[in-house]
C-alpha cells in the first residue's frame, strides 16, 4: 500500500534542511534501493525555496509508513512543524499500474 508524507517545515529552519540535506538524501537513496520509495521531493515557497515535502512511500499498513516517516534525518532534526501520513492510491501515470 502507498502512504503519502506531507511535511510542513517549521518558520526559519532553512538551515536546519540545509545542513540534513545530504543524511536526508542518504536516508532516500536507501529507500529508493529498497523499492520502497516511489515520489519525493520538497514544496517551495514563494521564493522557490524550500519549506516542506512530499514523500510517497509503500509500506505494509500505516504504522510501518510512519515508522518510515520517524526515521527521517529532517524528522529527527526538528525540521518539520509537522507530517501528515496518508494512505495514497496512484492513479494517473502509475509505471506500475
Amino acid at each position: 500500500m502507498l502512504f503519502a508524507f506531507i511535511c510542513k517545515d517549521k518558520p526559519g529552519h532553512l538551515n536546519v534542511r540545509m545542513e540534513t540535506r545530504p543524511a536526508h538524501l542518504e536516508h532516500l537513496n536507501k529507500l529508493n534501493a529498497e523499492g520502497t520509495l516511489k515520489i519525493a521531493g520538497p514544496f517551495l515557497d514563494a521564493e522557490g525555496k524550500p519549506n516542506g515535502s512530499l514523500v510517497i512511500v509503500e509500506a505494509a499498513d500505516i504504522d510501518a509508513a510512519k515508522a518510515l516517516a520517524d526515521a527521517d534525518p529532517y524528522a529527527k532534526a526538528g525540521l518539520f512543524e509537522s507530517v501528515e501520513v496518508k494512505p495514497y492510491n496512484w492513479v494517473f501515470n502509475n509505471p506500475e499500474a
